[in-house]
């Protein structure tokens, strides 16, 4: 795969925010001025490349982290905060190999959790 300033972008943009991204949230951060069609291919090229991922959290919202074959990770579950809408790898939480029945081939399992961060759940008071 080529590198090219959109691309590389893309990836400065999730590795310094940490967490996982929306394309609008990386959009918005990325400097430089890309067409659509350049972002969009760029982003469809890391995928491809397995460079990042998806992380879906519902029909509306799809958010994108380092791939775990780029950071070297075990496959983990994900939180997904529905007060400020961020998403938080959980590394100590490993995705299971879940028994299937007879014929049923697994491609892929996700496991996203929703809830309220530790940022956004109000503090108990004393």
């Amino acid at each position: 795969m080529k590198r090219t300033a959109c691309r590389d972008g893309i990836l400065e943009v999730i590795l310094a925010a940490g967490q996982a991204l929306s394309e609008t949230e990386i959009r918005e951060r990325l400097s430089g001025d890309f067409d659509r069609t350049t972002f969009y291919r760029s982003f469809k090229t890391l995928h491809e490349h397995q460079i990042i991922h998806k992380i879906v959290v519902d029909n509306q919202l799809t958010k994108y982290a380092l791939d775990n074959s780029v950071t070297n990770k075990k496959p983990h579950a994900h939180f997904y905060c529905d007060q400020c809408q961020a998403v938080k790898c959980l590394d100590n939480i490993p995705v299971q190999n879940y028994q299937l029945p007879q014929g049923y081939t697994n491609n892929e399992t996700e496991v996203l959790i929703k809830g309220t961060c530790c940022q956004c759940k109000p503090q108990d008071k004393e």
